[in-house]
C-alpha cells in the first residue's frame, strides 16, 4: 500500500506518519505541504490512498479532492479536517471522498479509516454520522447554503467572519472584483442583502 500525507504542518505530517508505520503492508509514504505538491507526486507515483488536509495554502482540499478523482479515480482519498460540521463531509463525499475525519481523531481510528478505506470500503467518523443524521432531519427551507458552489460556501464563511473582500481575495489568490461578484451571488441565492445577515445564519446553522 501507498500513501500520501498532504498537509501543511511538518509536525502533523510527522505524527500521521508514525500511525501509519503501523499498518502492515505499506511500502511508501509520500508526504506533501501544498495542494500543488501533492499533484505532483500522483503524476510521478500510483498512491493506493491520500491523507488530504482540507485546508491548505495554495488551494481548498476539496479543489484538489476534486482534481486527484478527475485524473487518479483509483487513488482512494481521506479527507482530514478541523471541521467536524457535515456540511463539509456531505461536499466531500459528493466529490468522491472515500471518508472524512476530524484531526482530534484517535489514532486507532485513523487506522480503521485507513484499512476500511484500502479494502474498497467508506469511512466517516462516529460524531461526522450524528451531524449527518441531525442535517437530515433539519428542515430543508432552513438549509439555503446548500445551493451555493463551493466556491461560494468557501467566501460565505469568509464574510461571515468578518473578513473584507481584499483580505478574501489575498486568502484565495483572485481579485477583489472577483469576491464582490461572488458576494453579490451569495447573497441573491442566500436571499439576503448584509454580511450581518449571513453571520447571523452561519452562527444558527454551526458553519463558524
Amino acid at each position: 500500500m501507498k500513501i500520501l500525507i498532504c498537509d501543511d504542518h511538518k509536525i502533523v505530517r510527522d505524527g500521521l506518519r508514525q500511525i501509519l508505520h503501523q499498518l502492515q503492508g505499506v511500502t511508501l509514504i509520500g508526504e506533501a505541504g501544498d495542494g500543488n505538491e501533492a499533484l505532483n507526486h500522483l503524476k510521478k507515483n500510483i498512491f493506493d490512498i491520500v491523507l488530504l488536509d482540507i485546508s491548505l495554502p495554495d488551494k481548498n482540499g476539496l479543489e484538489v479532492l476534486q482534481t486527484v478523482k478527475t485524473k487518479w479515480p483509483s487513488t482512494n482519498v481521506l479527507m482530514l479536517s478541523m471541521h467536524p460540521q457535515e456540511q463539509y463531509a456531505i461536499r466531500a463525499l459528493k466529490l468522491g471522498a472515500s471518508g472524512y475525519l476530524t484531526k482530534d481523531t484517535a489514532s486507532e481510528e485513523l487506522l480503521l479509516a485507513v484499512k476500511r478505506i484500502s479494502s474498497g470500503g467508506k469511512y466517516i467518523s462516529q460524531s461526522i454520522a450524528e451531524n449527518l443524521a441531525n442535517h437530515l432531519d433539519k428542515d430543508a427551507s432552513r438549509l439555503k447554503h446548500e445551493m451555493l458552489s463551493f466556491r461560494e460556501f468557501e467566501i460565505m464563511v469568509r464574510i461571515a467572519n468578518g473578513k473584507s473582500l481584499h483580505e478574501i481575495g489575498n486568502e484565495l489568490c483572485i481579485s477583489e472584483k472577483t469576491v464582490s461578484t461572488y458576494r453579490s451571488r451569495i447573497m441573491e441565492k442566500m436571499e439576503m442583502n448584509r454580511n450581518t445577515e449571513l453571520t447571523k445564519y452561519c452562527i444558527e446553522n454551526d458553519l463558524l
